[in-house]
């Protein structure tokens, strides 16, 4: 029993020693997958504003978003796509842009009449990774971390100049 028992903490051992070196790899996976998402989104954002024309052309025929006139949902879209990208490969209001693209997305897919099983699976990996920004923040190397410690240095300064 007592190999047994040295065995399994061998493994625990391990199994934590990789654990420890792999959660390294977080804050890069996160800044990758908002760039990713981030370059998707602004350069698509580019192409709506190169040809406004086709931009109003498409969402009055081709993308039926509800609700909104065309007009105002191709402004809103495209503004959307050009600003959010930069926000989020800044990290600055990180859970708030993937949010908002992660609408952006939504909207984008439930917009078409046919999309392409290869877009609707770019679709769905774009919404898993904006997902994870939403729910893991911006990570290490983001704005948002910065302006968090300060913000809590402040406070806590404060506090202790209350006291």
């Amino acid at each position: 029993m007592n190999t047994l028992n040295n065995l399994f903490l061998s493994i625990s051992y391990i199994y934590r020693n990789i654990a420890s070196k792999i959660s390294l790899l977080e804050p890069v996976a996160l800044l990758a997958a908002r760039c990713y998402v981030a370059w998707a989104f602004f350069s698509s954002g580019l192409t709506k504003l190169r040809d406004w024309d086709s931009t109003l052309m498409l969402f009055e025929y081709e993308y039926q978003v509800p609700v909104l006139p065309f007009e105002l949902a191709a402004f809103l879209g495209t503004a959307a796509e050009i600003v959010l990208p930069l926000l989020l490969i800044a990290g600055l209001a990180s859970r708030f842009s993937a949010l908002g693209l992660f609408f952006v997305n939504i909207v984008a897919v439930i917009s078409l009449e046919e999309i392409a099983p290869a877009a609707y699976a770019e679709h769905v990996l774009w919404g898993v990774l904006l997902a994870q920004v939403v729910i893991f923040n911006g990570g290490r190397f983001a704005l948002d971390r910065l302006a968090e410690q300060r913000l809590f240095n402040i406070y806590s300064t404060n506090k202790a100049s209350n006291t």
